[in-house]
């Protein structure tokens, strides 16, 4: 069963410095049939304005991984950590028994971020935070893991949770696919460009809710970058 949702159906709430879309059910916006895909709780497609951000706020058991689709986010937390993540790249926050962080956009340019959180396998822990840069050349035409809790994914960030977000980049005609183990879901968003899914077509930034499905075959009829989450369909 593969589920789309169009981009146009998304919470929306436009804050002026955040113009924020929601997969899922998250602050003021709430559906009662999208509150989570299996562990996936969070898929926030945000756009943030030059010299603004999320100033400093409390998270807690939690696993929050940053997509950036285009400029720069710059992170500072109470555990010390700082660092700046480009577009392409990855950043990773292990919230565990409480942490505090701020995320800017401190460029002349707006950031276009996904915001992704998967719930953890285990409360608590110490908190943790990394970022590492993926070239989009090395993802073309196939699926690699971006952050995983995973055994064997040993490229990606770690995350706390049986979980893994992977990115591709497709041309124009060319095919990935991608195989789910048993009791396992996905929840797919094409970055950029459009694509068939297992023959359903998505736009670029709707998303496709997955399950049951052991394999997907992801054809782009546009130049497209794609991001997907493969989690427990709890």
């Amino acid at each position: 069963m593969i589920e789309h949702r169009p981009f146009a159906s998304l919470g929306h709430a436009d804050h002026g410095w955040l113009d924020a879309r929601h997969h899922f059910s998250f602050a003021s916006y709430h559906d009662p049939e999208r509150v989570h895909w299996g562990a996936l709780r969070v898929w926030n497609d945000d756009t943030i304005a030059p010299g603004t951000g999320f100033p400093l706020h409390p998270h807690e058991n939690m696993e929050i991984i940053t997509y950036v689709r285009e400029g720069v986010i710059t992170h500072q937390d109470n555990q010390g950590n700082e660092g700046r993540t480009k577009a392409g790249d990855v950043q990773v926050m292990s919230a565990g028994s409480g942490i505090r962080h701020a995320e800017y956009n401190m460029e002349d340019g707006i950031t276009r971020i996904f915001q992704i959180w998967i719930f953890p396998d285990e409360q608590g822990g110490t908190p943790a935070w990394g970022s590492k840069p993926f070239p989009r050349g090395e993802r073309s035409g196939r699926f690699i893991a971006l952050a995983s809790g995973m055994e064997g994914d040993t490229n990606a960030l770690p995350i706390r949770t049986r979980a893994r977000v992977l990115g591709a980049t497709l041309k124009a005609g060319e095919t990935a696919e991608y195989h789910f183990g048993d009791r396992r879901c996905g929840y797919l968003v094409p970055s950029t460009g459009k694509v068939t899914v297992n023959g359903i077509e998505l736009a670029e930034r709707d998303g496709a809710a997955i399950r049951d499905e052991p394999v997907i075959r992801v054809t782009a009829q546009k130049d497209a970058e794609l991001v997907l989450v493969d989690t427990s369909a709890i």
